[in-house]
């Protein structure tokens, strides 16, 4: 083992990662700090989307700064056992927020209440949208809405872990076989994290409609399929080297699949509809199964693309 660059990588990923995080941080100390002085947080000084990127950097840095630990207790489990005690920390860190915080709108509304407001509009546009009582957005509280935002958040995690953790085994180990596959992965992750950013400031610049812009109909897309492409490559990276057929297949089936999960979180978020690209038969649902062609083209496209790059990485693992 080359301890030193060992040694390097760690401090600058931990380094990196705490510097990264700092403004989800300060937000949850912003929060913190206004639920204990006055009780609730005043929708003028809500920070957007404390939940879950507070959460998810306390646990991407926790999970970081135990590497050499887990590294060194359990050689060839690091990853899952440093992904189970981030998963851990973010659900109890999320959960502790969504029920104690409290945002003052007209009422005061639990924080979990509050963000399920924010994946319809955003936060700018909650206030002088016009809330109708059988709006088809509206159909009341449901924990279940959830199910997208907690995938989404154990998929950034995971990713990014996956990287960390997988470079710095193969510093350790002197065994750079998993190069590519943890590059691609990186790239993957980052861009995700870039677009679930870019959805926290702008919500993709949906009005609260179920049919959206076409501008706002390529972002949700895109972020659709690189979500399920983002899963995939990380199964990818952990199936890298097996049977060849296997390698490429699982990943995209579990791509499809992920994505899939995403379209079933939207749909339950939406009481069992979804968003609109656009008008036709193209853009319609198909019958009880709600998703229409174009859904079914982007989860496919999904698994598709994640299919390509297991292609490529193993064609290189094994030159």
């Amino acid at each position: 083992m080359n301890a030193k660059k060992y040694r390097v990588f760690y401090f600058l990923s931990l380094l990196g990662v705490v510097a990264a995080s700092f403004y989800p941080i300060l937000m949850g100390v912003r929060v913190i700090s206004e639920t204990l002085k006055n009780g609730a947080v005043p929708l003028e000084n809500y920070p957007k989307y404390v939940i879950p990127y507070t959460p998810i950097a306390i646990a991407v840095i926790l999970g970081v700064a135990l590497i050499p630990l887990f590294q060194k207790m359990t050689k060839k489990l690091d990853l899952l056992f440093g992904a189970f005690f981030s998963l851990a920390v973010f659900f109890v860190a999320e959960r502790l927020m969504e029920t104690k915080v409290l945002v003052q709108t007209t009422e005061l509304v639990p924080l979990e209440g509050w963000q399920m407001a924010l994946c319809y509009v955003p936060p700018e546009a909650y206030q002088t949208r016009v809330w109708e009582a059988v709006d088809i957005l509206l159909g009341g509280y449901s924990p279940a809405f959830k199910l997208h935002f907690y995938l989404i958040s154990a998929v950034i995690i995971l990713s990014l872990l996956n990287c960390f953790y997988g470079f710095a085994k193969m510093i350790r180990n002197d065994n750079y076989s998993r190069k590519t596959a943890l590059i691609i992965q990186s790239v993957t992750s980052l861009a995700f994290l870039g677009m679930c950013i870019w959805a926290c400031f702008t919500s993709f610049y949906r009005t609260g409609e179920l049919t959206v812009s076409p501008i706002s109909a390529a972002l949700m897309a895109a972020f659709f399929a690189l979500f399920g492409v983002c899963v995939g490559v990380f199964v990818g990276s952990l199936t890298l080297g097996r049977n060849r057929a296997l390698s490429m297949a699982v990943p995209s089936v579990v791509s499809i699949l992920a994505t899939l999960a995403m379209y079933i979180g939207e749909m339950i978020l939406l009481n069992g509809n979804l968003y609109r690209f656009g008008n036709g038969f193209f853009f319609e649902g198909l019958g009880a199964i709600v998703l229409a062609p174009v859904d079914l083209v982007i989860i496919l496209a999904a698994g598709a693309i994640t299919l390509m790059i297991c292609d490529l990485v193993n064609r290189k693992k094994a030159k």
